[in-house]
């Protein structure tokens, strides 16, 4: 059986998931490969604004950069006190896995010294933790109908509200979430 690779990808919980960390979350998938995947939940806002983060790093901020007063993700549940900034465009900053052309997860100091100057990338989510899975983990997981999954549109991660952004991913699938039964039929 070949493996479907899911990076660049969204994966989207079903409404029955039951899983605190993931109800009705969308994670963007960053990597996908034999060792598993890891990705960034996208629609899970906290009160903590960006500023407050650079602030903690003794990085001067500018409260006029509209950047530095966006809420910070929960990015999942794996290393919760660490930072990853998902970002378009790529750029070169010092710690990055390119996804794609035009998209970019960083992990390193300088992308947030820049975010602070108001010369960051133009579109970013700072969020706190990541998703992973172990190798074939979240395969077995798309087999019980934990997610749907899709390509991953760039203005659902960046531009749609974080509270659109579950049915919104979906939309791309023709799947209204609401609709969906939490208990299966049987003929």
């Amino acid at each position: 059986m070949q493996q479907t690779n899911l990076t660049n990808h969204f994966i989207i919980a079903m409404p029955d998931l039951n899983d605190l960390n993931f109800d009705r979350s969308v994670t963007y998938i960053c990597e996908h490969d034999e060792n598993g995947c890891f990705g960034i939940v996208i629609n899970k806002e906290t009160d903590l604004k960006v500023k407050e983060i650079i602030e903690q790093m003794d990085i001067p901020v500018d409260d006029s950069n509209e950047a530095n007063n966006k809420n910070v993700f929960l990015g999942g549940p794996v290393h919760p006190g660490r930072g990853f900034i998902l970002h378009s465009p790529a750029g070169e900053w010092g710690s990055s896995l390119k996804v794609n052309d035009n998209i970019a997860l960083t992990t390193s100091k300088d992308i947030l010294e820049a975010i602070a100057r108001d010369e960051g990338p133009e579109q970013s989510i700072v969020a706190l933790g990541y998703a992973g899975w172990g190798p074939g983990q979240l395969e077995a997981e798309l087999a019980a109908n934990s997610w749907l999954s899709c390509p991953a549109e760039e203005q659902i991660i960046f531009k749609t509200p974080a509270a659109e952004r579950w049915q919104a991913a979906a939309n791309l699938l023709g799947v209204d979430l609401s609709l969906l039964s939490h208990d299966a039929g049987h003929a």
